[in-house]
Order: structure tokens, then sequence, then C-alpha cells
């Protein structure tokens, strides 16, 4: 049955009114139009909505049945248009971020906290996973942003803008020869037993062009993925690792210590990644912009912000 949504709402009308005139004002039309639009409901549905007498109008069954029913279509379109208002201004809808594990268990927690006070309507998904799987993520249209570190390799594809960056340490158990000194050359760790990271890992791609490039080689023990893997690893004794800033506070479990590695100092850039070919919903947009003015937030040592206000 071809029916309006504005014919069902002169239906409920007649019917919460309980009469014409009444229905006709609270829908500011004329009640020969009204009637009109009645009696075409009635005769598109093949029953009798409403009993006239010249006393009264009465709801027949068959009216009260078709009203709930006119009830519930409007209801649901009414709230459906306010999500959709809400979609539009940023108020509601859902904003997907893909991250590292540590941006996500560190950087990002205070951000989401103080957005979501100011947007308690939007949901938040957090995807944590490697590096090269956050931006395929991106590069598919899975998630609308990316919290990430710029490798070489990131792409011109992608719009990158500075978010924040992070310093490199060697971390080691407490009784560790390295505990005497209070910085490290990355030279230091040349034939060094080393915990090294899986070489997925974005840490693994900026150790191995460090070292490279201060021409030492660590005594490779064992890779692993996991950063609290690779914690109870260099807590076992079994060598020292190297891991940026921002990953410290995941291995403080394990009772390391830590110290900057220098000449040189190598950091990771950590950015806002989104694809400038798939437009920001008002949501993400509002979210990436809260991302962008976070650094008023501390940061654990050897991490900073790099991003201000726009």
């Amino acid at each position: 049955m071809d029916l309006t949504l504005q014919q069902l709402r002169a239906i409920l009308a007649v019917h919460e009114e309980g009469g014409f005139t009444a229905a006709a004002e609270r829908l500011h039309l004329a009640q020969s139009s009204l009637s009109r639009t009645v009696l075409d409901v009635e005769r598109k549905l093949g029953i009798t909505l409403f009993e006239r007498t010249t006393r009264r109008l009465t709801t027949t069954p068959e009216g009260a049945e078709f009203c709930a029913i006119a009830r519930r279509v409007t209801d649901s379109f009414d709230a459906g248009m306010r999500h959709f208002d809400g979609f539009l201004t940023g108020s509601s809808g859902r904003v997907r971020v893909a991250t590292l594990p540590s941006l996500a268990a560190i950087l990002l927690p205070p951000v989401i906290s103080a957005h979501r006070a100011a947007h308690p309507g939007i949901g938040l998904s957090i995807e944590d996973a490697l590096s090269g799987e956050v931006l395929r993520k991106v590069r598919a249209g899975d998630v609308d942003l990316a919290v990430t570190v710029l490798l070489d390799d990131t792409g011109d594809d992608l719009e990158a803008h500075p978010l924040a960056t992070d310093r490199f340490c060697c971390v080691f158990p407490p009784e560790h020869r390295f505990a005497d000194r209070d910085s490290l050359r990355w030279d230091d760790l040349d034939g060094e037993p080393y915990i090294a990271f899986d070489a997925a890992s974005s840490i693994r791609a900026h150790t191995d062009r460090a070292t490279a490039a201060a021409r030492v080689r660590p005594e490779l023990v064992v890779a692993a993925r996991n950063i609290a893997a690779v914690a109870g690893l260099v807590a076992a004794g079994l060598g020292v690792s190297v891991v940026p800033g921002l990953v410290l506070p995941l291995v403080g479990f394990a009772g390391l210590e830590h110290r900057p590695l220098c000449e040189p100092e190598v950091h990771r850039r950590i950015a806002v990644v989104r694809d400038p070919a798939r437009p920001l919903t008002a949501a993400a947009a509002d979210f990436r912009a809260a991302l962008l003015a976070a650094h008023r937030t501390p940061l654990p040592a050897e991490a900073s912000w790099q991003a201000r206000a726009e």
C-alpha cells in the first residue's frame, strides 16, 4: 500500500485528538483537506478507520490496530532522523580508529576520556594491530583514522599530521652493568645479548636501521612480537632490548631500568593518518581535532607531543 508519512501522521492526529477539528488545528491544515486525506487512506486500506456521528468520532477496532502500526512507523522514522541529524552535526555516530598496541594503551586513553565526556553520543572503536595492518585498514576504509608510527614506506597516498615523538631507550634488569651508566650509545650494544621485536613490528624497523647506521651487531638471542614477552625475557636476564618511550610504561611490571640511547638519538614519529580520498564524518573530524589538540595531556618520559591545536 502506497501510504505517505504525512498520511500516517494525519490518521494519528485524528485518533489522538478524537476529532477532525482539533486534529486539523494540530497539523495546521484545513479540516476539509484532513477529511480528504482520511478518506483516501480508508479507500486504499479498504476499511473504515473512524465511526463518525453527529456527536462524536470513534476509532474502529481496525483503526486502532492501524494506528498502533502507524505510531511505530512514525516513531522509528523520527528516531532515525534524529540520529541522522546527530550524525551530520557530529553529536552521534561511531568513529573507528586503528593504532599500535603501545599507542592504544598509553597515548590514546586520556584523549578518548576527554572526548567521550564532551561527546557522549559518539561511539569509539579502537583496533590495535601492527603498523602494516594499521595502514591497510586505513586504505581499505575499514577505519576512519589511524594513529601510528610513520616509516619511510608509509606512502604518499595517505595524509599524515604529526602528533608526537618518542625516543628509543635500552631496557635491562637492575643488576645489569648498564645500570651504572647515565646514558648509552648505540655502539654499547655491539655484541650484547639482545631480545629483539618481531620483524613485522615498527619497533624492529627502527632498531634495525639504527644498529645498521651505527655499525653495531647485537647478539640476537630471541625475537618476540608481544611487548610483555620481550620485557619478561629481558627480566629473566637473557639479554637487553630497545624500546621507544611510549612502551616504557608497558614494561614496568618486569622491574626493568632504562637509559636513553644517543649518538645518534633515534625517535619514532607518531601521526594521525587518514585517506584523503575518503571524506571524514563530522564525528571522525571532531575526534581527529581532539587528537591534534591533545598536547596538554602529560606523556611518559622520553615522549613528547608535536601537534598543536588547529
